[in-house]
């Protein structure tokens, strides 16, 4: 079993963050704090070579360091609100050392953060208020189906929100029962004090006095484009990087993301932002031939977009001895030149059930927590990812740490 007593849980590093291709930015010191989680994933592993040095590294390791292979997934919203800055700053106390905001707009076309344009009827209070709620493209009604998008709202509006976990119950019969529905391995701890919902421009400012770094995936809208008639998608997309620009932000220290991929076309040549990502939402990939994946990539390829994200069971498969190995997916990406950067970890919940989506080919070699870390430690020698979000990032920081990456 791993000491407990070896944890230091308020350790204080000073911070040598090194981004995707290894190059250094400022120091800055402040708490690195992995908690209990990591460790018990450690004792909750199949006994094995992995195991063994990740026990010998809980034990002995007393100083943990950000990486910039940790990445803060919506900050650390297995936990805290997500796309808070209290989420952030948990996540870059986790050592994570690139954050994601999730980029939408508002009615009066100011960005912030959230993971869709339209889930403020699932991330936010503003069903409760019946003002608010009456302006929600289709208001709460008992037994019925809200959604309430950002572009409903001015900032000003949204600002008198507060922000909860993500969740709902369809089943309730009011508003406030309706914002429920927490699932049970998240907690509404740190809901309880009206965390606001961030601007993109707010996010920037904080991650900055850390020292990090950014992922910002730009959403696609819920609305028709161009916005009332003039605000076109490269407006939208020029406006997120424009933020970085304003804010003194190096763009190699930027990630832009997004699933319409010529989003990442469009940064990667008619701005400095080069590091776009194009994230993958064609999941029948997983089985394509390498024709018909060579097609598939074929104008973010020529273009020269430098990324490719999909989510981590698309990287994997099992060998005949439920060993994870990299998929054909992963081989003809990487033969295709990209570097791969992947989705999430600590998002399923306990893996006693084999981990659900984010799993599921690889489910038969998945059934406890410490299985993350085989997971990981697959993602890393055998897909050779450059990093990889998580709702915890703990656990992604102490892997990092332990492993030297």
């Amino acid at each position: 079993m791993v000491k407990f007593a070896a944890l230091t849980l308020f350790l204080v590093a000073t911070v040598q963050a090194r981004n995707l291709k290894g190059k250094s930015t400022k120091a800055k010191t402040y708490p690195v704090q992995l908690g209990p989680r990591p460790y018990f994933m450690v004792n909750s592993m199949k006994d094995g070579e992995l195991k063994d040095k990740l026990s010998k590294c809980a034990e002995k390791k007393m100083d943990f360091e950000v990486s910039d292979w940790s990445i803060g997934h919506r900050g650390a919203c297995m936990q805290f609100p997500e796309h808070t800055l209290e989420s952030y700053e948990a996540a870059l106390h986790m050592g994570a050392g690139i954050i994601e905001c999730d980029v939408t707009f508002t009615k009066d076309r100011q960005l912030i953060c959230r993971h869709a344009q339209c889930d403020l009827h699932t991330t936010t209070d503003v069903v409760t208020r019946p003002e608010m709620n009456a302006k929600c493209t289709v208001p709460y009604t008992p037994g019925g189906s809200p959604k309430c998008c950002a572009s409903d709202f001015t900032l000003e509006e949204i600002k008198t929100l507060c922000a909860k976990m993500d969740s709902s119950d369809s089943g309730a019969d009011s508003a406030e029962g309706y914002i429920g529905g927490v699932a049970p391995f998240r907690t509404t701890m740190y809901s309880n004090e009206c965390p606001k919902v961030p601007t993109h421009m707010e996010s920037i400012q904080l991650v900055q006095e850390y020292g990090a770094k950014f992922t910002p995936e730009l959403k696609t809208p819920q609305v028709e484009m161009p916005y009332e008639g003039d605000y076109t998608q490269e407006d939208y997309a020029q406006q997120m990087v424009d933020e970085y620009v304003e804010a003194g932000v190096d763009p190699d220290d930027v990630w832009p993301q997004s699933f319409l991929w010529s989003d990442a076309v469009y940064w990667y040549k008619n701005t400095d932002f080069k590091q776009a990502v194009a994230l993958e939402g064609t999941y029948t990939a997983y089985d394509y031939s390498e024709e018909e994946f060579n097609n598939h990539v074929a104008d973010i390829v020529a273009a020269g977009v430098p990324y490719l994200a999909p989510p981590q069971w698309m990287l994997l498969d099992l060998d005949a001895d439920k060993k994870m190995i990299a998929s054909d997916y992963t081989k003809y990406a990487k033969a295709n030149g990209f570097d791969i950067i992947t989705w999430t970890l600590e998002r399923s919940g306990p893996l006693v059930t084999g981990g659900g989506w984010y799993y599921q080919s690889v489910t038969e070699a998945t059934s406890v927590d410490g299985d993350q870390f085989e997971l990981l430690h697959a993602l890393q020698t055998e897909v050779g990812i450059v990093g990889i979000f998580s709702d915890w990032p703990a656990t992604t920081t102490f892997y990092a740490n332990c492993m030297g990456l």
